[in-house]
């Protein structure tokens, strides 16, 4: 399914290759949407696309990396390719993060900020569960990978 979407949108896509220059436009999309920094904390990066038209964006590593946000206590599970749609303070329809949940893993279908209170960011899969955390947990790229 990843593959299908990003092969659909790939035509009208700004694609970024490279370690350091798909780190640093990953960060300047999460800064453009007004997501933290820290929330992708990827550093092997292959590629970084991003269609402008749909919002439709994908971030492709060379390999899975579990990383731990120490602040939560929470560990999460980024897959060789993520995708999603973005728009202001917000991800939907991600692909590819799941966040440990007790023995079990979750994946993680939306991601947003509410305006109303910005001070906290919201996680939610597909059954519509959430929880919510302090911004300030994702803000800064901390230490934590496993």
């Amino acid at each position: 399914m990843a593959l299908q979407q990003i092969a659909t949108n790939r035509e009208a896509a700004e694609i970024y290759q490279g370690a350091a220059l798909c780190k640093q436009k990953s960060m300047e999309l999460l800064g453009e949407f007004h997501l933290p920094k820290g929330l992708m904390p990827l550093d092997n990066l292959v590629e970084v696309g991003y269609n402008r038209t749909t919002g439709f964006v994908w971030l492709k590593q060379q390999k899975s990396l579990e990383y731990r946000f120490k602040a939560i206590g929470k560990t999460v599970s980024y897959e060789p390719e993520m995708t999603a749609f973005v728009e202001d303070r917000r991800m939907r329809r991600l692909t590819g993060v799941k966040s440990k949940e007790l023995l079990i893993w979750v994946s993680v279908s939306d991601i947003f900020i509410d305006k109303s209170n910005p001070s906290k960011i919201t996680f939610a899969n597909s059954t519509g569960l959430s929880r919510s955390f302090p911004v300030a947990a994702f803000e800064a790229e901390g230490e934590g990978r496993n």
